[in-house]
């Protein structure tokens, strides 16, 4: 039998290394592995794929993204890339002067360290726009800016207090200063208009053809919901796996309100069966345990530090109460849900393996995979407890460098110890425990080769700072298993995520083969062609 598709004159990756230099794809999947003898299997109809020294590999997964606000911001006032409060500002006056017509001005994607103490004001909005409400989240979504128009919309004032599971910084008035912390966030962002169904639709779809120029062929969406008035995603992935225009293989994390408990456990469980269609299934549910570092909501288990680097007598928040978790785990493992947790703090990563734990002795081994992501703060007393429990450590490697936000605003607060403690990429491998691995768009570049860069070099592409903790640098094929078998594990898609005999042709080429040159060009390799279920879904300029 010929084969469909055939690809000849590469390394090609398998799970063995680099072992062979062709591949057979018939029906969607991989037929045959091996080198020249394959030629044989190409016929008329066969399309042949020179790689002419380029490697071959598995299409990457991204265990944690945002794909549909991602679209969106893109389409909206985008300050993704900015490094300076002036830049900022600029771009949020030009885009207002450029849509004069819309009622309010959204999108985001600031950089927390564009502005002092990672909290800009609402005057700088207010000499911008000061006649419409402005609502933008930062990078990491976990803080908005707001001009005064916005808080006077929510009646936010000197009086407001600060929601349990968020925080309304202030001036040294007392007055609202511009920027609403987690929960906080909420109080103008549900006030803002969501995006119509089609917006929603045309994001996603947006953001798919981004993510595929990536070499990006299946995904986990950390959050399908509503929560601090963003757009839920859901009806976008239904509409385009029903209309087959949803090209990737993708799973939904549905949100875990964490102003309920185990009552919304029925809804999760209707959820599932509704929303499960074709190439999007929902049968992960994400439970965010705490917040992040720079803002000082990351779960702590010793306090944080002043400027003076003294204790503070803030732990940071716990979103979900730690008593109340391992029941909630324990419950949806028995329904046979999935757990995605986002735990970033030492004590929101032990109350998540708590949980689990919890879960692991009522409930006796299961498939549920449950993985934690960001794990910024590890305790090294629980870096073993990953294996042991079969707890998959779900990394988002560009996060694990020096850069401004890591220097300024994260290690004096954490203090020498335990800032030596964070991304323990290193030390959870040598533990035994299965890494998976993410990027958090639009928080952070989608770009896997990027996030390979740093887990492989612990320095941002470019970069010329010191390596960051080089004793938790991967080498490259743990690094792209991450990105590979690593991610289709937690996804529970056994088929893929390796070039092997029977394996979906979810497949990537690049430009060249990254294992042959320095690690610090690995940030140069682009993906030349990527392929799902052996149809080409996106192909370079140059391929």
């Amino acid at each position: 039998m010929h084969a469909d598709l055939l690809f000849t004159g590469g390394p090609v990756l398998t799970p063995e290394g680099r072992t062979a230099t062709a591949v057979a794809v018939t029906g969607g999947r991989v037929t045959a592995v091996g080198h020249d003898e394959l030629r044989e299997l190409a016929g008329p109809r066969t399309e042949v794929v020179d790689l002419a020294g380029r490697l071959l590999l598995p299409g990457f997964q991204d265990a944690h993204v945002h794909p549909v606000p991602a679209g969106l911001e893109l389409t909206q006032c985008d300050l993704s890339g900015l490094t300076t409060a002036e830049e900022t500002v600029a771009a949020v006056r030009a885009y207002a002067e450029a849509h004069p017509d819309r009622a309010w001005i959204l999108g985001g994607g600031w950089s927390m360290e564009a502005f002092e103490g990672g909290t800009p004001t609402r005057e700088l909005l207010d000499a911008v726009v000061p006649d419409r409400p402005v609502y933008l989240p930062n990078r990491d979504h976990h803080g908005a800016w707001v001009n005064s128009r916005a808080l006077e919309l929510a009646g936010i004032d000197r009086n407001t207090p600060d929601p349990a599971d968020g925080r309304i910084e202030r001036d040294a008035a007392g007055e609202p200063s511009g920027t609403l912390q987690e929960g906080a966030m909420r109080l103008v962002g549900e006030l803002a208009p969501a995006a119509t169904a089609a917006d929603r639709l045309a994001a996603l779809l947006h953001a798919q053809r981004h993510l595929h120029a990536l070499g990006i062929t299946a995904w986990q969406d950390a959050l399908v919901g509503d929560f601090l008035g963003m757009d839920d995603p859901a009806g976008a992935y239904l509409t385009a796996a029903r209309d087959g225009s949803l090209t990737a293989r993708v799973t939904g994390a549905l949100w875990w309100d964490r102003d309920r408990g185990a009552e919304q456990i029925p809804e999760l469980v209707a959820k599932r069966a509704e929303f499960s269609h074709g190439r999007f299934r929902a049968g992960t549910v994400k439970l965010m345990l705490d917040g992040v570092a720079e803002n000082h909501t990351a779960a702590l288990l010793d306090p944080y530090l002043d400027r003076c680097g003294c204790a503070t007598a803030n732990r940071g928040k716990s979103f979900i109460h730690p008593e109340r978790l391992p029941k909630y785990v324990t419950e949806l493992d028995a329904l046979g849900f999935q757990c995605h947790f986002h735990a970033l703090g030492d004590r929101a990563v032990r109350d998540a393996l708590d949980a689990v734990e919890a879960a692991r002795a009522a409930n006796g081994p299961s498939d549920t995979r449950p993985h934690l992501a960001h794990l910024q703060v590890v305790h090294p007393d629980d870096v073993p407890r990953f294996a042991r429990l079969g707890a998959t450590a779900n990394i988002q490697p560009l996060w694990a460098a020096h850069e401004p936000q890591m220097d300024e605003l994260t290690i004096p607060f954490l203090g020498a110890e335990r800032a030596a403690w964070q991304y323990p990429f290193g030390s959870l491998l040598r533990s035994g425990a299965r890494l998976a691995a993410g990027s958090d768009w639009p928080v952070s570049s989608p770009d896997p080769l990027h996030g390979v860069h740093v887990a492989v070099n612990r320095v941002e592409p470019g970069g010329s700072a010191p390596v960051f903790l080089p004793d938790e640098r991967l080498g490259l094929a743990d690094a792209l298993t991450a990105y590979t078998a690593g991610s289709a594990y937690v996804n529970h898609l056994d088929d893929g995520g390796r070039v092997a005999v029977g394996a979906l042709a979810d497949l990537v080429v690049l430009d060249r083969d990254p294992f042959a040159g320095p690690p610090e060009e690995i940030a140069e390799t682009r993906v030349a062609l990527t392929y799902v279920g052996g149809e080409r879904v996106h192909a370079a300029a140059d391929a």
